[in-house]
């Protein structure tokens, strides 16, 4: 293999072999091939290509009992263990909202998978793998000690592709990129002031044209207010000491996992800060964090505010808010937390 030239599966899998302790992530950039694409060169070994449909899974993984669900993106990965529960299927969209496992899914970005078998010793460690078209993991369901393991070979069987090639050629991305529409600012805070509700927001941007970061940068203090990027983990261990339940948002192109509920355990490693609670774990890399911002919406039921954590390409890492029912105002202990976490030396206009 040289500089220039895609490797092999066999040399993809000779790499692997070589370097038993390197992280999948790690394996694939310096191999500069997707995650997909190093899974792929173990179909037929340790690895099924099976059906990638979103709503395929959801109408049988409730089956599996007790799992991990893993959602991640560059910079933060979300694992929640639990059952899906609550599942409602859709073209478009599809949702599970059950008491641990709670998810936002868009079908359509997911677009290759693979049951996956790791040896640990004695133990074989089964999972079901998702990717979009440019080989980037969307959704990972890793089974547990408790889990049905006959209901996951049964999954297997019935969604397996006649197609069990080791080669993955990787896709462009299409899935666009933050809008950046002519939009004044006088504009843009007169439809903010006009929200009801939190899911509005999405579309505000999407009429206005204009990228969310865009769109925080340029509302005004009032609405938005840069922290620095020490802000996240202060938010984490001051939610720690309060008690307080918040929710925590993680999202790739293809799905959305969420977090609602206290959290116990906050440790820092290196570059990454860790919730390593009973049932959510959640991997995050501060120091990818370029700019954190508290945001606040109006609804209904008064202002929400959340905290907001962007990466250097402007994309969002994580999303924080405090937890509340429909139809209730936001905690005070939650906004004086926001209120109180440090800001930026200077906020962009």
């Amino acid at each position: 293999m040289t500089e220039n030239t895609r490797p092999a599966p066999a040399e993809i899998r000779a790499f692997r072999a070589e370097n038993p302790k390197m992280r999948e992530r790690d394996i694939a950039a310096q191999l500069k091939i997707s995650e997909a694409a190093l899974v792929a060169a173990e179909v037929g070994i340790s690895a099924t290509r099976i059906d990638a449909s979103a709503n395929k899974l959801l109408e049988r993984v409730a089956s599996l009992g007790e799992v991990m669900a893993l959602s991640r993106n560059e910079s933060a990965v979300h694992e929640k263990i639990g059952f899906y529960e609550n599942i409602t299927t859709g073209q478009h969209n599809a949702i599970v909202l059950g008491e641990n496992i709670d998810l936002r899914v868009f079908p359509s970005r997911w677009a290759h998978a693979f049951a996956v078998t790791k040896k640990d010793g004695d133990t074989e460690r089964l999972s079901l793998q998702y990717f979009d078209k440019t080989g980037n993991a969307v959704h990972k369901v890793h089974l547990r000690p408790s889990s049905n393991v006959e209901a996951y070979h049964a999954i297997v069987a019935e969604l397996k592709l006649e197609d069990q090639s080791q080669e993955f050629v990787e896709q462009e991305a299409s899935f666009g990129t933050d809008e950046t529409g002519d939009v004044s600012r006088d504009e843009l805070r007169d439809n903010w002031s006009k929200l009801t509700d939190t899911h509005e927001f999405f579309g505000m941007l999407r009429k206005l044209k204009i990228g969310r970061q865009a769109a925080v940068r340029t509302v005004g203090d009032d609405y938005a207010w840069k922290l620095d990027p020490s802000a996240t983990a202060d938010l984490l261990h001051a939610s720690v000491k309060s008690g307080l339940p918040i929710m925590c948002f993680v999202a790739n192109n293809g799905i959305v996992q969420i977090h609602s509920g206290p959290i116990f355990n906050v440790q820092p490693m290196g570059p990454w800060i860790n919730i390593m609670d009973p049932t959510f774990h959640l991997h995050l890399r501060q120091d990818h964090i370029a700019e954190a911002w508290a945001v606040r919406k109006p609804t209904k039921d008064g202002h929400v505010t959340s905290l907001e954590a962007y990466d250097a390409k402007g994309e969002m890492i994580i999303q924080f808010f405090g937890k509340r029912k429909e139809g209730t105002d936001e905690r005070s202990d939650w906004r004086e937390i926001i209120e109180n976490l440090p800001r930026a030396a200077s906020v962009a206009a």
